[in-house]
């Protein structure tokens, strides 16, 4: 056998093995639902699990390749622009995290949608959120599944195909098997795994290339612009890093993969802790994870995709064996996503709209196992069906998940902010604010327009916010119930 192909293995069967402790776990705990359990865990997160988690649902394979790739093409400033996605864990947990999680409590939220239903009472609100996450989702895990089954592709030799049975059995069996425990377990397990992957790969970088100052030689005798803010060519202008800063920093907030992580933590002090180990593990991956793309191009300056700049380096650069130990960093950011995204989108179709339609939110007469079985079967079915739409793939680009992101934030952004602190804010200007920003947002992305070098997601947004205070004039008053649970002290 392949000896990088070993490590691979084992960091799999690893896996496997915590979902089935997890499902273990959850069959003991009778203080919560099975919805609760499967997909929140009962809400038991500490500290550092929940910054793990946070990190490992956010980072995928744009930051272990495609991101790493477009700075090996563009140079360093695009590690500047990267880290614009540092204050991600601090952001959303010290904007949303506390009323997340005291209204989660009280709402008995599993999903943002949940407690957009809440908030709003309207159930075209539900359903076009519902629409967005399945939408965005589908196609971003189809992104990362083929990420997986490339990077298998790309340090074990094997044909794409195997690569792709192998990641989407192990993924899709872990997190069917083992719910929301599962699926935050190996994110603070593949969050470690990427971290210490990424430290080896830029001290692999730095030692081939004869130190920083001999990488930045190399890449200044390549294209001067490789070391300039502006990146080669001058590609990297202003209003694209101004537009990074709304989709990466302000717009996280209203990205559902990481807000649903706000329901799930135990309390204050785990929350305070995740916030301040979130920042700097997450500042430290992305830094070094970038950098090492960038210098790579000094040390391996003619690859003909910058998407495979961090296989290659793992390969050429370490021995077989470690080569599959620190492999498992970019697998891992991959497997971290895909598993959020697939616990979600079944909680999108369980929760939001079976249960909430088909059974008019009224379980009564439906056992807690056949749930549980329904959850199960339902995340299975998901992950198959994605599985089967990853063959033939086309071309992996960072933009993929750039795209889904932006997508998601149009839809997602106004009425999750402007529903938790805004009093007056209804269920017509939420409806109007999705309805513009998402049209805005697709035709922009479909046309390819990029109005002053800007990305959709801004002028989405710019359009999304005045749409909401237009139809919010025009909607019915929030009703007294939703102002006493939403804002009355307890």
């Amino acid at each position: 056998m392949n000896l990088v192909f070993v490590p691979l293995v084992v960091y799999l069967l690893l896996t496997l093995a915590l979902a089935l402790w997890s499902r273990r776990q959850t069959r003991r705990d009778a203080g919560a639902s099975a919805i609760e359990e499967y997909f929140i865990g009962g809400r038991t997160m500490g500290g550092f699990v929940l910054a793990m988690t946070i990190i490992a649902s956010y980072t995928s394979a744009s930051s272990f390749v495609g991101g790493p790739g477009v700075a090996y093409t563009l140079g360093l400033g695009w590690v500047l622009l990267a880290m614009i996605q540092v204050p991600t864990t601090f952001f959303t947990l010290g904007v949303l995290g506390k009323r997340f999680a005291m209204l989660g409590r009280r709402l008995h939220a599993v999903t943002v949608t949940d407690f957009l239903y809440a908030r709003y009472r309207s159930n075209a609100v539900v359903l076009l959120c519902s629409v967005a996450v399945l939408m965005f989702f589908a196609a971003s895990m189809i992104a990362q599944f083929i990420g997986g089954a490339r990077v298998f592709q790309a340090v074990t030799g094997y044909p794409y195909e195997v690569g792709l049975g192998i990641f989407g059995f192990a993924v899709v069996l872990y997190t069917t098997v083992g719910g929301f425990r599962a699926v935050v377990l190996t994110d603070a397990l593949q969050g470690v795994v990427m971290v210490v992957a990424a430290v080896v790969v830029l001290l692999a970088v730095l030692d081939a290339g004869g130190g920083m100052a001999g990488c930045m030689q190399d890449l200044r005798a390549i294209d001067p612009g490789l070391i300039s803010p502006s990146g080669a060519e001058g590609r990297i202008p202003a209003p694209m890093l101004f537009s990074f800063w709304i989709l990466v920093g302000l717009g996280i907030l209203g990205l559902p993969q990481t807000v649903q992580r706000c329901f799930g933590y135990k309390d204050s002090r785990s929350m305070h802790e995740a916030m301040i180990l979130g920042t700097l593990i997450i500042g430290f991956l992305l830094l070094c994870m970038h950098l090492a793309g960038a210098l790579g191009r000094a040390v391996l300056p003619d690859l003909p995709s910058g998407d495979l700049i961090i296989p290659t380096l793992i390969l050429r650069l370490l021995p077989p064996f470690w080569a599959g130990v620190f492999v498992a960093g970019p697998v891992a950011a991959i497997m971290s996503t895909v598993d959020t995204m697939l616990l979600l989108v079944s909680a999108t179709i369980i929760k939001d709209l079976y249960i909430r339609y088909a059974l008019k939110n009224d379980v009564s007469n439906v056992s807690q196992k056949a749930i549980n079985r329904m959850s199960l079967c339902c995340t299975f079915g998901v992950g198959v069906i994605v599985f089967l739409a990853s063959f033939n793939p086309p071309q992996l680009l960072v933009w993929i998940n750039l795209f889904a992101f932006g997508g998601l934030e149009a839809v997602f952004l106004c009425p999750i902010v402007l529903g938790l602190y805004c009093k007056s804010a209804n269920a017509c200007g939420a409806v109007a604010s999705i309805l513009t920003g998402l049209a805005v947002f697709l035709i922009l992305s479909a046309a390819k327009i990029s109005p002053f070098g800007i990305l959709p997601i801004v002028p989405a947004l710019a359009a999304a916010v005045p749409a909401f205070l237009v139809g919010n004039r025009f909607g019915r008053p929030v009703p007294e119930d939703v102002r006493k649970v939403f804002w009355e002290e307890r």
